[in-house]
């Protein structure tokens, strides 16, 4: 089976990104602040928006909206994944992934990823939920506020939650994202 992604110019996209073995890369902020350079670095290279994200221990969450005329997501993850991976231990640099793993060495990410094209409205706010949600959902803290690594206080400081949303609900739809 051919695997075929969807590429729409200019679309909203939701994406997951697993590290290997679901090993839990993210859980100090040194790592979560080298992941977001090497964002910074990709965005001014080849643009887009992050429109919504979490960082989880082990996998992040987010919603990019690219420019027009743009389709090419996946040039954007390979250089956040080979930036990061370069980036995160002074051992690994310029290995291949080959290379790592004949001296023990383990990859950062699981290969793939997941994307969905986000259709409408309705969508793009339910997947957004869902990020925000996500800390909660694992059992990591008891208010989406608490977590440090998402951006949903940025959603809070627009006006668009309350600092209490989420509290008093559990989110049903698991939109098959992880």
């Amino acid at each position: 089976m051919q695997y075929r992604r969807a590429l729409l110019a200019g679309a909203s996209y939701f994406f997951t990104v697993v590290t290997e073995q679901r090993r839990p890369v993210f859980v100090a902020e040194k790592e979560v602040n080298l992941l977001r350079d090497v964002f910074r670095e990709v965005r001014q290279r080849y643009p887009f928006q992050i429109n919504a994200a979490v960082v989880m221990p082990d996998h992040l969450h987010c919603i990019w909206t690219l420019p027009p005329g743009d389709a090419d997501y996946a040039l954007r993850w390979r250089l956040i994944k080979t930036g990061f991976t370069k980036a995160c231990d002074p051992c690994w640099r310029g290995q291949p992934q080959a290379v790592r793993q004949r001296k023990g060495q383990q990859a950062v990410w699981q290969n793939r990823y997941w994307e969905h094209l986000l259709r409408d409205d309705d969508d793009f706010r339910r997947h957004v939920e869902y990020i925000h949600y996500n800390p909660v959902r694992h059992g990591l803290v008891a208010h989406a506020r608490d977590w440090p690594y998402s951006s949903f206080l940025r959603y809070v400081r627009d006006g668009v939650y309350p600092l209490e949303w989420g509290a008093d609900w559990a989110m049903t739809d698991d939109l098959g994202a992880e």
